[in-house]
């Protein structure tokens, strides 16, 4: 990594930064795996990150959300997040579409998404109805739904740290936000991603919205070394733990490195909120009252 510039402000370090290699060279990385060996930078305290073109690639955060929400969050969503799926293909280091061949691992949403699963389509298919409207709210909200309000305070509060540390990326998200019915209340996001000592193959987020910002936060059980979130293409990563916030461009490639050294009950539980752009382009001008019925028909058509 090169720093061309770093600089102090207060108690962030500002750094600007030059890439390692070129985007010919970073697509032949992608669905893989970074390595210690890529990465010459971890941050560990208060930092700006911007790239040699001006353009902000993360700012991280030590210790700024509030402990008391972090553990009411992990709480209520534990048992949900450790349900095992296989459809993060290239996020989960494969190339595969056949879900039977990807690997197995905790990665679990809630809130509302933009497509519906294989047993609603089958289900749909025997009932010979067209499909509905393809937005659907999740079923930790829907099966769950005291859990679910515990965990509003913890995303409120990052969604408030969105709009303090981005602003301009905020407004713009949450004006999107804010013409459904179909995000979750209060906040710019439509939906959650918990991965649970999930390690991430190098990637781009897809679905959220372009013109906002990505966001990431750990809440850690037990001890471990290794898993920090990394830009492999500028060598530099961020160590996140219980309490820290990063804002980062997650349409740079990113992933993470191992988790090592781990205790028996180490757990490494990230979560990501954002607004998925095909939710607000379907849902944009809709009633709460729409949203209601539309809600109640998918709960009564699968007996939830």
């Amino acid at each position: 990594m090169t720093i061309i510039k770093k600089e102090k402000k207060g108690n962030i370090t500002i750094y600007t930064v030059k890439k390692n290699f070129d985007d010919t060279k970073m697509a032949t990385m992608m669905s893989k795996f970074v390595q210690p060996s890529m990465i010459d930078l971890i941050l560990k305290d208060d930092a700006d990150v911007y790239t040699e073109e001006g353009k902000l690639l993360l700012k991280f955060r030590k210790d700024i959300l509030p402990k008391g929400d972090i553990d009411i969050f992990y709480d209520n969503i534990f048992a949900f997040a450790s349900l095992e799926t296989s459809n993060r293909g290239s996020a989960g280091g494969s190339k595969k579409k056949n879900l039977v061949d990807n690997p197995a691992i905790k990665s679990n949403i809630f809130g509302y998404f933009d497509s519906w699963t294989p047993s609603h389509k089958i289900k749909f298919g025997k009932l010979g109805i067209k499909q509905p409207l393809g937005v659907r709210e999740c079923r930790f909200n829907q099966t769950w739904p005291e859990k679910y309000k515990q965990t509003i305070p913890l995303i409120e509060e990052i969604d408030h740290l969105y709009e303090k540390l981005t602003p301009d990326h905020y407004k713009l998200q949450k004006k999107k936000a804010n013409q459904t019915p179909f995000h979750i209340s209060n906040t710019s996001f439509t939906t959650i991603t918990t991965n649970m000592n999930f390690r991430t193959a190098i990637h781009t987020d897809k679905g959220d919205d372009p013109e906002g910002f990505g966001n990431l936060a750990v809440i850690q059980r037990g001890t471990y070394k290794g898993g920090e979130t990394c830009f492999p293409q500028y060598g530099l990563g961020a160590d996140l733990r219980t309490g820290d916030i990063l804002f980062m461009d997650v349409h740079q490639p990113h992933g993470n490195l191992p988790m090592r050294d781990k205790s028996a009950d180490a757990i490494r539980l990230s979560i990501v909120c954002y607004l998925r752009t095909r939710i607000w382009e379907r849902t944009k001008g809709k009633t709460k009252k729409f949203m209601e019925k539309h809600n109640r028909t998918i709960k009564k058509m699968f007996g939830k």
